[in-house]
């Protein structure tokens, strides 16, 4: 691998995080090697998240086989010790960089030719603390499927660290990324606002792109992902007005409908109040019903993805309202 030790100091550090994505991995290392900025401008900080000598093994064969095939370019590779989430492995990254600028991105993204000139050109022209790039989700289906719509709300996010610029000063006097984010969840939101806090302003640079494909997911992705909601009530806690202003306005008040009638349910039916417990029974199907239709209305209808949005739309409120619940207790804050 390149000795960063002997080389000239870069201008930009570029912190990829990654866990067991290999192949992913070299796609984005791939277009990171091909930016329009000269290799010594610039050097790439790999975060295993996780051991060495782990299964990560083949993530560090791949950044010493591209470090032999492209000599010029500064790439390190280091490991967070133990899973930490990317928020820590994050942290080490950027901890470890040379560049008085950090571009963050994600294993998984293909940062356009231009991304880094982008950034730095639009950093070097404003005050601000941070800059978030533009992600491009490319389309895979027309309807898409629930998960790809799920993707593509990344196109929509002001701030988030597959596609950010932050000035390592400004890290600094933050003290970097919150590492009890310990998911891909939310810690972007929360550096974003500490930054505007502390550092300065953070802006927007839409000529800094990335493309973010849509990964194969297994099935019932949308139920893994309610385990966020525990992430929720953290950056409630820490950023109650600006959560409620602009991220979520209201809670998820179906869900704590649905909960309750099945409840309800349960309990007249021990109780022998059979009318009762149909009517909740009957109230909570329909809640249910409205919900999964919301999620199909602009996804696929395909017959496979139907029954899919189904049964985990039943399922969905209870995973969600159990998180959020258990995120407010864990944090001490009234979050519903």
């Amino acid at each position: 691998m390149s000795d960063a030790t002997t080389s000239a100091v870069p201008r930009l550090s570029v912190v990829v995080p990654t866990c067991g994505r290999p192949q992913l991995l070299r796609r984005c290392l791939q277009a990171l090697m091909a930016q329009d900025l000269a290799p010594a401008a610039f050097e790439i900080v790999i975060v295993v998240d996780g051991p060495e000598g782990s299964a990560d093994d083949a993530t560090l064969a791949l950044a010493q086989a591209l470090a032999a095939e492209r000599p010029q370019h500064a790439l390190r590779c280091l490991h967070t010790g133990q899973r930490r989430g990317p928020a820590a492995a994050r942290n080490l990254g950027w901890r470890a960089a040379r560049g008085a600028l950090v571009a963050f991105t994600d294993d998984d993204t293909v940062p356009a030719p231009d991304w880094l000139s982008r950034g730095e050109d639009a950093m070097r022209h404003g005050l601000w603390a941070a800059l978030g790039g533009r992600v491009r989700v490319p389309p895979l289906d027309e309807p898409p499927t629930d998960h790809e719509q799920m993707t593509r709300g990344l196109e929509r996010t002001e701030f988030v660290t597959a596609n950010a610029f932050v000035r390592r000063r400004a890290l600094q006097r933050v003290r970097g990324f919150d590492e009890r984010f310990t998911r891909a969840w939310r810690e972007d939101s929360d550096l974003q606002f500490r930054l505007q806090d502390k550092a300065g302003p953070v802006g927007r640079c839409e000529q800094a792109v990335v493309l973010h494909p849509v990964r194969p997911e297994r099935w019932g992705v949308s139920l893994r992902q309610q385990k966020n909601a525990f992430f929720e009530a953290l950056l409630f806690a820490k950023h109650p007005r600006r959560y409620r202003d602009r991220l979520a306005g209201a809670p998820p008040w179906d869900y704590y409908a649905i909960v309750l009638l099945a409840l309800a349910t349960l309990v007249s039916t021990a109780t022998g109040r059979r009318d009762t417990a149909f009517a909740s029974a009957a109230l909570a199907v329909a809640l249910v019903a409205r919900f999964a239709w919301r999620r199909l209305r602009n996804t696929s209808h395909r017959p496979g993805h139907v029954v899919q949005m189904a049964l985990t739309s039943l399922l969905i409120p209870f995973l969600s309202v159990y998180w959020r619940l258990r995120g407010a207790w864990h944090f001490r804050v009234w979050f519903l």
